[in-house]
Formats: structure tokens, C-alpha cells, sequence
């Protein structure tokens, strides 16, 4: 039987926050919902850039189609943004969640980075579509903390995973089957962080999606309403017959595509950096009273254009020294700007920090990853004691792929290799005792016995059978 999604969704600033950094889009095809973050790194950006990709992706997808879809709108994202942060620094450290899904008729494609969560509702039953990529949610996975402390845990915005213009920002991706009378529910953290999945199930267990639409808001605002909300809400139906008559309601009107939160009015901005062109072939003179040869599409900020020459009694220079004279003034100009894109450039990474690997350590560098104009952009200010091949899988390839830190200068980078120095010595100790269950005890020593006796029998445990495989994101 063909079904179709029927959906409500809601997207709000919260109780505290200022400004809303969360989008969405609802579609019969496409539901998704994107959590920025970075505040004033424009999170909002993030968010926007993400969703605007995705709906530039939206339609009609079977199977794996839609997963290929998901994968490469989000590509795209993630080069845009990492675009946006190279042409103005000051977007540096935006980044944004995305959780969703494409539609088919019969599965949901399912698209997910970051800690905004899905759920399914089926036959009373609420199961998680995702998994969160969260130092906190490793917390959990290891049995060290519960859920419900999860929700109050310090380092709970800590992600391990996120769309910010940075390699290793792959999603996760999944196909799921559906059936009529499924509820799929789509969350940034401003829900999910703040109420239990127990009261999550009590609202959607409501027949009614408006109903249950309301008492979700409600939950996330008793919950103390701290960071935005943004909601959307799918009831799986069966596809009315050809011919019934049948009409959508008015309250289904979103099915037509809607654009939630910052997406809705946020504008992302055009690339400011463009290089000089020379008009015409370098041989041609130029066209009678054309002005300069070299113009630059857009002055950097803070340098002045070239005002035009005043006008001089003498006779005009010929025209290829006039030619020569342009290039030399548009050589000088582009100089000008280099050497005030090299202070700007040095004046900012100072203000920065990241993680990445000193040798076989995890060092602390001040400063952006790469080079800029032939000269490195960082330097290493603490080696510290974090062994990279004793952190777990995952861990590994973040440090080898730089962990930025995005605020706190040189003690929050010292806080966060902390909590790699505590994993590094959980890792340490759960091989230590692999290792020991593995390992059979030494044989007694035997017994001095008379000539011609028969030894005692050896008396010990029998050894250990060894440990289960762990997977690739365990120590």
C-alpha cells in the first residue's frame, strides 16, 4: 500500500537564548532539522547553509538514491562553509548538527551528524533512529554516567562529530523501513537535551499531532526551555485512494515545503574574495578614455580604492607606458593587501588554539592548521602527555585530523586534552585486563616427592577464555 508522511514541525528561540540558530525543512519527500552552533560565529550561517543544500537536493529518491542524495548535499554543505570561513575568519568555529531524512513511499533515508536526534514511535514502542556523536554519549556507551546525568554533564556540548568545513565530518547514514501508523519525530537538543525519552514517548504517544506537537514545546520549556527548539513531527498514512476525493487538512499545508527557523530569513553571503582580471588581450591597448587597466572587483576592508589620476595640462603619456604605469599601481595594490591580509591573518590565529599530534603525543598548538603565504600559521606551545596510539579508534582520527578549540584560548584546549588524558587511561586499563584474562596463570611449583612416587596433580584455576573482539570505536 503507498504511503505518504503527514507532518507538523515547529522551530522557536527557547526561554534564554537571543537568537534562534536552529533551521528546518518539512517536505512530503524531505524532513530534516539543523542545530547551529558557534554563537557569535555565526551558527545561524551553519544551519542555513546546511538546510539550503539539502533543499536544493529534495525530490523523489528509491533506496540507495536518497543516501547518495543526503551524502552529497552535505558535501556540499561542508565545502560552503569551509568557503565562508576562509573568505572572512571571523566565521571560524561555526558548525551545525543535522539530522533527518528523504522519503520514498515506503523507507525513510536517514541522514545524521552531530547530537539533534531521531526517533521512531511503532506499535507503542519509542526507539532511537540515531546515535549521538558526543564525548557525553561516550560517557554513556562505556556505562560510566546515565542517561538522565547526561543531560547535566559539563562537557555535554562537547561533539565529537559536526558539520563545520573541517575533513572527517562524514555522516552517519542508514535506510529504515516503515509501515502505516509509524510516528517519526526529528529534534535539535533544545528538546532532546533538556526532556527524557520517557516523556518524549507520553507526547507522542498522543493521537492528535498538533496535540502532541504542543506538549513536546511544553516538555522543552519545563525542561528550563536553555538553548533553541525545533521540532518536526511525521505520521506515516496510507496514500488516499485515486478518486476519493480526499483533501489534505489545513494544518497539512506544510507538506508543501517548509522552511523553519534561521533558514527563513538568514542570507548567506556571497564570497567577498575575487581576483583581479585584465580587460582585453595583453597585446590590444586599451579603448580610448577606459580609465585604469586593473580594477579590483571587490577592495579589501580598510583600503581605500585607487581615486582617479587628477587632470594634467601636459600631453598623455603613450599608451603602453600608461599600460606599464597601471600594472605597477595595481602590483603595488595587490602587495598592499597581501601584507594586510598577513597581519590580519597572524593577528587572529594568535587568538586560536587546536589539538594535533607531536610526534606520537597530543600536542596543544596556538594558532589555524596549515600555511599562509609560505609561513606556518601555528606553532606548538605544550607536548602533552596523551599518548595518540592509546586513545580509542575514533579519538585517534580526530586528533590527527586537528580538534579545533573554539573558545576558551589556551585553558580550554588544557581542559579538553584532560578528558583525552581520561580516556587514554580507561583504554590503558580495559587492555591491561583484557590482557590479564587472557594470560594463564603460572603452574605451581611441584612437590619434592620420593623416589619411585607418583607427583601430586597440579591444583589452579583453568585458564581463561579469552575476551570478546571489541569493535573499532572501543579501546
Amino acid at each position: 500500500m503507498p504511503l505518504e508522511l503527514r507532518t507538523v514541525a515547529h522551530s522557536e528561540i527557547g526561554l534564554v537564548r537571543k537568537n534562534n540558530q536552529d533551521s528546518g525543512y518539512a517536505s512530503p519527500t524531505m524532513i530534516v532539522v539543523a542545530d547551529g552552533m558557534g554563537g557569535a560565529a555565526a551558527g545561524d550561517l551553519a544551519s542555513t547553509v546546511a538546510i539550503t543544500e539539502l533543499r536544493k537536493a529534495d525530490g523523489h529518491y528509491t533506496g540507495e538514491e536518497m543516501l547518495e542524495t543526503l551524502a552529497g548535499a552535505l558535501q556540499r554543505a561542508n565545502d560552503r562553509i569551509a568557503e565562508l570561513v576562509v573568505d572572512d575568519h571571523a566565521l571560524d568555529g561555526m558548525g551545525t548538527t543535522v539530522c533527518g531524512a528523504l522519503f520514498d513511499g515506503t523507507q525513510l533515508g536517514i541522514v545524521h551528524i552531530g547530537d539533534s536526534r531521531g526517533y521512531l514511535r511503532r506499535g507503542g514502542v519509542l526507539q532511537r533512529l540515531t546515535h549521538d556523536h558526543s564525548f557525553v554519549q561516550s560517557l554513556v556507551d562505556e556505562g560510566r554516567i546515565s542517561e538522565a546525568e547526561s543531560r547535566f554533564h559539563p562537557h555535554r556540548s562537547l561533539l565529537l562529530k559536526v558539520l563545520n568545513g573541517q575533513p572527517f565530518s562524514e555522516p552517519d547514514l542508514g535506510l529504515i523501513e516503515v509501515e502505516e501508523g509509524d510516528r517519526v519525530l526529528f529534534c535539535s537538543d533544545g528538546l532532546c537535551g533538556l526532556v527524557s525519552d520517557d516523556a518524549i514517548d507520553q507526547a507522542l504517544a498522543i493521537t492528535d499531532r498538533d496535540q502532541a506537537l504542543s506538549d513536546l514545546i511544553v516538555a522543552a520549556h519545563e525542561g528550563g526551555g536553555l538553548d533553541n527548539i525545533t521540532i518536526i513531527v511525521a505520521d506515516v498514512v496510507a496514500t488516499p485512494p485515486a478518486g476519493s476525493g480526499e483533501q489534505l487538512p489545513d494544518d497539512d499545508a506544510i507538506n508543501q515545503g517548509q522552511v523553519l527557523g534561521a533558514a527563513m530569513d538568514r542570507e548567506i553571503p556571497a564570497i567577498r574574495s575575487r581576483p583581479i582580471e585584465i580587460d582585453g588581450p595583453a597585446d590590444e591597448p586599451p579603448e580610448a578614455d577606459s580609465g585604469a587597466d586593473f580594477v579590483p572587483r571587490a577592495p579589501a576592508p580598510g583600503v581605500a580604492p585607487l581615486a582617479p589620476a587628477t587632470e594634467q595640462p601636459e600631453p598623455k603619456p603613450p599608451r603602453r607606458a600608461k599600460r606599464r604605469i597601471g600594472i605597477w599601481v595595481a602590483i603595488l595594490a595587490v602587495l598592499l593587501v597581501l601584507a594586510g591580509g598577513s597581519y590580519a591573518t597572524y593577528a587572529y590565529a594568535a587568538t586560536q588554539y587546536f589539538l594535533a599530534p607531536v610526534a606520537s603525543q597530543v600536542g596543544i598548538y596556538q594558532g589555524i592548521p596549515g600555511r599562509f603565504a609560505g609561513i606556518s600559521t601555528s606553532r606548538l606551545v605544550q607536548t602533552t602527555e596523551v599518548t595518540i596510539t592509546d586513545l580509542p579508534p575514533s579519538f585517534q582520527q580526530r586528533v590527527m585530523a586537528g580538534i579545533p578549540v573554539r573558545d576558551g584560548g589556551l585553558a580550554a584546549a588544557q581542559s579538553t586534552t584532560e578528558q583525552l588524558k581520561l580516556k587514554m587511561n580507561q583504554c590503558i586499563d580495559q587492555r591491561q585486563r583484557r590482557a590479564a584474562a587472557q594470560t594463564p596463570p603460572a603452574p605451581p611449583s611441584p612437590l619434592p616427592t620420593a623416589p619411585g612416587a607418583t607427583p601430586p596433580a597440579s591444583i589452579g584455576p583453568s585458564p581463561a577464555s579469552p575476551s570478546a573482539s571489541t569493535s573499532p570505536d572501543e579501546c
